[in-house]
């Protein structure tokens, strides 16, 4: 077995069109607390404005949220967004199981954020899966710039061998990773 450097994601800095309406989204949606904040140039090599925000104690962020406030922002062009650049697909938040999921689901519904995709289960192999990957539960919204946000639960292990384990603990003996 090798030794890999990398041990994980730990966080994404998101640019941001508008600092306070996005930090009032991610604290009263997903919870974030803010631990820092910082205007442009408070370092010279950093031209623009910074929140650093943080899930709980653990870590000093999990999250960024950047603005620059000397950039005009403003949404694409349906052009634009289908023949741009590339860019991220989404942002996955994992809620710690089936029942937060659930309470992130009615408090998505109560603050009147639209769900765009599901809720779905992500599966080739669970009785209710729709055919695709990861074997977890999800559904996804969008956050006040259009950044597309996956809430789910329940993603599946892998175990040493490489077969999936879903969250019950069960192995899927059908579903093996490309690479051990």
């Amino acid at each position: 077995m090798s030794i890999q450097s990398i041990s994980g994601l730990h966080h994404i800095a998101l640019e941001v069109s508008d600092l306070e309406r996005s930090a009032k989204f991610y604290r009263e949606f997903i919870g974030l607390k803010i631990t820092e904040r910082h205007e442009e140039n408070e370092v010279p090599a950093i031209p623009v404005k910074l929140m650093f925000m943080r899930f709980g104690q653990k870590s000093h962020h999990d999250f960024v949220l950047v603005h620059n406030p000397n950039k005009k922002y403003r949404a694409p062009t349906e052009e634009e967004a289908s023949n741009g650049p590339p860019g991220f697909h989404h942002i996955a938040f994992e809620c710690v199981n089936r029942d937060e999921w659930l309470k992130m689901k009615d408090k998505t519904e109560e603050l009147g954020i639209d769900i765009v995709r599901g809720p779905v289960v992500h599966s080739a192999y669970h009785p209710d899966g729709e055919g695709s990957w990861g074997e977890n539960e999800s559904f996804y919204v969008f956050d006040p710039d259009g950044h597309r946000l996956e809430i789910f639960c329940d993603m599946a292990s892998i175990d040493e061998d490489g077969t999936f384990v879903d969250f019950s603990g069960k192995r899927i003996e059908e579903a093996k990773v490309l690479e051990v």
